[in-house]
């Protein structure tokens, strides 16, 4: 199981960096980034040209890479990540997806994800969410697609309901921070 994080976008609408948001004594992208760790070896983090240093400072043990490109937008990043992955000689993988901007999957949500054999992703009152599992064949998909495709147009996730509390959490705006910290905290409480 190969894991990419995407954390290149512009974040335009929040008017500040969502990997480099402040969640108490660390980063945003260093929290989600040490909850993955634990459950999985190989850790990519797609990077923009002004968050790469100081991610690249910030999160040790894993493969950040900067996309040159971060208009092209999600699944630009993510066949970036897959590109780094493929060039390291992986083959043949699954590939856990995680946007930096919707950390609210729980622990058990997570472990489900990475023992699944299909492409697939939690949903909540059926609205789907995030992270997703890609299988090797919807991997080479997204490979071959263009990179201004949305991913819902290149594969097919099949869904399962959670419980989790905050999986819609979605950080897009000044108002999706506040008590951004206690709703992190709370996740596998």
């Amino acid at each position: 199981m190969e894991c990419v994080i995407l954390a290149a976008g512009l974040s335009r609408r929040l008017g500040m960096d969502k990997a480099l948001i402040d969640v108490g004594s660390q980063p945003l992208i260093s929290w989600i980034s040490r909850r993955l760790s634990s459950r999985v070896a190989n850790i990519t983090i797609v990077a923009n040209e002004s968050n790469f240093t100081e991610i690249s400072k910030t999160v040790t043990n894993v493969n950040v890479i900067l996309n040159r490109n971060p208009h092209k937008g999600r699944t630009g990043s993510l066949k970036v990540g897959i590109d780094s992955i493929d060039s390291s000689g992986a083959e043949d993988y699954r590939l856990l997806v995680v946007p930096v901007d919707r950390p609210g999957f729980s622990d058990s949500t997570l472990e489900r994800l990475i023992y699944s054999q299909e492409t697939c992703c939690p949903m909540k009152e059926g609205k789907g969410g995030h992270p997703l599992v890609l299988t090797f064949e919807d991997v080479d998909k997204v490979r071959k697609s263009s990179a201004n495709s949305p991913l819902r147009e290149i594969i097919n996730a099949s869904r399962f309901e959670v419980l989790d509390r905050f999986l819609d959490l979605n950080i897009d705006t000044p108002a999706d921070i506040i008590n951004l910290k206690d709703k992190l905290k709370s996740i596998n409480e």
